[in-house]
């Protein structure tokens, strides 16, 4: 069982909750499941709201801070990061139209919806009082509420996240611009705070197949064992799947196609082993030499973009994984019975695009800046053990997207500097 992978023990993990939910149905353990399984669920969802913060302000600081060790490349790192954020916005807005026009959380009964609302009411009257308060303000006040008065107040609640991220910003530019000898004390200090972070991801990822399966086995129970749930998961999953498919054949042919002479078949031939190596680990961070060696010898990247464009890319460029919080986003909000308005899905595009900036490349961390996404809509976060039992697959999934935005970016950015050599049929079949 010790040399068993993550996946495989998550994957047993939900198979077995579900199982176990399905017996406690059957066999009365309703209240047993819900004083003795569902908290240790509980849990497991508040070790991820734990890291939430620390998370995102240490890897963005990280991710900013580094683009002065490339002073050289000042109008290379323009190019890459507006590239990057363009297509995570582009990402995130083909999420909401698929989600919104399949609509797979209305799949819930209304009976089905309103108990999950009753079950958040005392959460979503706090929410609901907000949102009447929010209409009051001035047209100005989103801007104003991302500015915060004080960083510690803001950092202490993950609704907040908009305010940590501008801070974050700010403090990686005032890092870049004093002189490298005064900041190297602190980069290193981030440094390691941020390698810290991702250590507490793993151990508590290593405790996923556990949470996971409280989490599932209190949720079926809590639906009774309907197949309400199982429909509007499969929905659900068909959407994201076909917001990724349409990044994959759509929107990145077309970026090469308009930046580059390079054919999208060969591209593809080019980056396969990354892919399939994105798919089988989930992490793009793990994927990240093999990224870049197909890129430089098999596309014709040259050295110094592909060195800056692609691990860059691997901490900000999470087109795949803002794909799939908008619409795991709405589709809670849609199963919960809440009404998402413009402002609203508005606020899903930013959050996504900016929490993506912070998203750490390993497996698992998608789920973390979700939970960010739905604090900041005011859905509680705890409504993710809903899409538990199918993360797993779509985070393979959404990983490849990821690494395949970080590629095609790396090639249109070198092929607009001059930077992408010819290459052979051999090198790109090799």
């Amino acid at each position: 069982m010790k040399k068993l992978a993550l996946h495989w023990k998550i994957i047993i993990g939900m198979v077995l909750g579900v199982v176990y939910g399905l017996i406690a149905n059957k066999l009365g353990w309703v209240d047993f499941t819900n004083a003795w399984i569902k908290p240790w669920g509980v849990i497991f969802v508040n070790l991820l709201k734990l890291i939430a913060v620390p998370l995102v302000f240490a890897s963005l600081i990280k991710g900013v801070a580094s683009l002065s060790n490339i002073s050289k490349l000042s109008r290379i790192g323009g190019k890459t990061i507006g590239f990057y954020l363009a297509s995570t916005v582009v990402a995130v807005t083909i999420g909401l139209f698929l989600v919104n026009f399949v609509q797979p959380g209305n799949t819930f009964s209304q009976e089905k919806r309103m108990e999950l609302k009753e079950a958040y009411a005392s959460k979503a009257g706090a929410k609901i009082d907000a949102a009447s308060n929010v209409k009051e303000d001035g047209p100005l006040q989103f801007v104003v509420d991302i500015v915060p008065s004080n960083f510690l107040s803001a950092a202490s609640d993950n609704s907040n996240m908009l305010q940590v991220i501008f801070f974050a910003i700010l403090f990686g530019i005032a890092m870049i611009m004093l002189p490298n000898e005064k900041t190297v004390y602190v980069k290193g200090f981030f440094d390691g705070i941020n390698d810290i972070i991702l250590q507490i991801v793993d151990i508590i990822m290593m405790a996923a197949p556990y949470g996971v399966f409280a989490l599932l086995g209190g949720l079926v129970v809590d639906f009774g064992g309907s197949a309400d749930l199982f429909i509007a998961l499969g929905l659900y999953s068909v959407t994201v799947i076909i917001g990724l498919l349409i990044m994959i054949l759509a929107v990145y042919p077309l970026v090469l196609r308009i930046f580059t002479k390079v054919k999208y078949f060969d591209f593809f031939k080019a980056i396969s082993p990354a892919q399939m190596l994105a798919f089988s680990t989930s992490s793009s961070a793990a994927t990240l030499p093999v990224t870049m060696e197909r890129c430089e010898e098999h596309l014709g990247v040259s050295e110094e973009v592909s060195s800056f464009v692609l691990p860059l890319g691997a901490t900000i460029n999470m087109d795949g994984t803002s794909l799939y919080q908008a619409v795991a986003a709405v589709f809670i909000a849609q199963a919960f019975g809440y009404d998402l308005d413009l402002a609203a899905q508005l606020t899903i595009v930013l959050t996504a695009t900016l929490a993506s900036i912070g998203a750490a490349a390993v497996p698992g961390a998608g789920m973390v800046m979700l939970v960010i996404v739905l604090s900041a809509i005011g859905i509680d976060p705890e409504g993710i053990a809903l899409i538990f039992a199918v993360d797993r697959i779509l985070d393979m999934m959404r990983t490849v997207v990821n690494v395949t935005g970080d590629a095609t970016v790396a090639t249109v950015i070198a092929a607009t500097e001059g930077e992408l050599r010819q290459v052979s049929q051999e090198e790109l079949m090799s």
